[in-house]
């Protein structure tokens, strides 16, 4: 039996300006109320969030940004998207909003940036919770860290030059595009595969529909920081920490795989019948378990 989803009232969207790129984020709740960020995943968009920000706008002033190259966000002139830059966007999100602290909330690429960001200023996050945000299994980084040099450059430009040529995916309507997001995530009700579909496609000339990110997010830095550079971070981070994962993702169980052993005060939950989106495929076990990790003292 598909859950029962809440009519959404749409947000307030608003703009900031980091690296000289026009950056779009979304408000929700009372101003005056705690702060709350919310940092969406890898070609993803703000709007993923708005069936938790619904509920925890109850109690929140909840802000979700737009990563660059990614939603209503402007794209990079070249195609160099990385950790480093990713995490001067959120930190330049803090100082727009002279947020002096806040817990936040990141998905996958959005939970990398987070644990970077609070392992670099660990005075400004509250606590955070980070849904697969670890990135590859130890395993998986030591096959791709196997590649000498030279080949992780040659990748790399094939790679590049093959997404320069690779155009936007057309789509007849928005609802062949909501058919294609509902196979990328057959967790997804038919309801919310059309809401993310919605707020994550733009309408072309032709009237034909795409997706809002940029197709150069796709691209691996073949040089970014080293797997004992991420643990460091990792390691900074001084907040509660909540690692949650789908046993049916293609993640690791970070406490087995030793990962989780890097950081000083957080724990692990696994969630059943949930794969890489926890917080779509399981809301009905993801919202109750984050209030109660946000309200503890």
């Amino acid at each position: 039996m598909p859950m029962t989803l809440p009519r959404l009232a749409g947000p307030t969207s608003r703009f900031f300006i980091s690296h000289r790129l026009r950056l779009h984020y979304v408000e929700w709740g009372d101003m005056d109320a705690p702060p709350l960020v919310l940092v969406h995943g890898g070609r993803d968009h703000c709007r993923n969030w708005d069936w938790v920000a619904t509920d925890l706008a109850k109690d929140y002033h909840i802000v979700a940004p737009d990563l660059r190259g990614h939603g209503d966000s402007q794209w990079l002139l070249g195609g160099g998207y990385r950790m480093v830059d990713y995490v001067y966007d959120l930190a330049q999100l803090f100082f727009h909003l002279r947020l002096e602290r806040a817990p936040i909330i990141g998905h996958s690429l959005g939970g990398a940036i987070t644990l970077h960001f609070a392992g670099a200023f660990p005075e400004k996050v509250e606590r955070l919770i980070a849904i697969e945000g670890l990135g590859l299994s130890p395993k998986s980084l030591t096959e791709r860290q196997a590649k000498t040099t030279q080949q992780k450059m040659q990748h790399w430009v094939e790679e590049t030059r093959g997404v320069a040529g690779r155009a936007a995916r057309r789509y007849a309507s928005i609802e062949e595009a909501a058919a294609r997001m509902h196979e990328a995530n057959s967790h997804l009700t038919e309801a919310q595969a059309w809401h993310l579909t919605v707020h994550g496609v733009n309408q072309n000339e032709d009237g034909t529909y795409s997706w809002k990110f940029d197709n150069y997010v796709r691209v691996n830095n073949p040089f970014g920081l080293a797997p004992d550079e991420v643990r460091d971070f990792w390691k900074g981070v001084e907040c509660p920490a909540l690692l949650i994962r789908g046993t049916e993702s293609w993640a690791s169980d970070p406490v087995k795989d030793g990962r989780a052993a890097n950081f000083k005060n957080a724990r692990v939950e696994n969630i059943e019948r949930a794969g890489h989106w926890v917080h779509h495929d399981r809301l009905d076990a993801f919202l109750p378990m984050a209030r109660a990790f946000l309200a503890e003292s």
